[in-house]
């Protein structure tokens, strides 16, 4: 899935508590990409590197270095993620919820990527076992995805301006 949605997924439970938990969620959303593929993508905009053709679906893997396969195994697994929320929540004293936008961006990657360009390695270290799902790319999963997002944070914004015009109603009648 791309990035952006991963974000807007993340922040989708949080976006009627307060603003900075839903930028808290939405970043902890994007997070496995940024910290895998955007160190790569941030390289090439300034012309450190060079990468495959991105025009070619999918892109000659053999191309991206490294780096970033192993960046995204480390970022992309339910048992670093794990690891990370415990000891978070050792040195909170507390859970950090925003945090679990991070394992949801790995559930919706499993179903959402093959094994043709980076299939998620949700087990890593333990299994390298990858699922072949369809691709994100493929418009049932694009736009059935554009379609939920535009669904659920246009009921969200209802919901927010219902409750504003409520709660100027009662401030009114006072």
């Amino acid at each position: 899935m791309d990035v952006l949605s991963h974000g807007l997924w993340g922040g989708v439970s949080f976006f009627l508590k307060s603003e900075k938990r839903f930028w808290l969620a939405f970043g902890f959303g994007m997070a496995p990409d940024i910290f895998s593929f955007g160190i790569f993508m941030g390289l090439s905009i300034l012309g450190l590197v060079s990468g495959p053709d991105w025009s070619m679906v999918p892109p000659d893997i053999t191309l991206i270095p490294n780096y970033v396969h192993v960046l995204y195994s480390i970022t992309h697994s339910l048992f670093v993620f794990v690891f990370a929320f415990g000891l978070v929540w050792f040195w909170r004293k507390k859970p950090l919820y925003e945090m679990l936008a991070w394992p949801l961006h790995i559930f919706m990657d499993i179903p959402t990527h093959s094994t043709s360009f980076f299939a998620t390695p949700f087990l890593w270290p333990i299994s390298s076992y990858r699922l072949d799902g369809i691709p994100w790319s493929h418009p049932i999963i694009l736009f059935g995805n554009a379609f939920l997002l535009l669904t659920i944070y246009g009921g969200l914004l209802y919901r927010r301006k219902k409750k504003m015009i409520t709660r100027n109603t009662k401030d009114f009648e006072r």
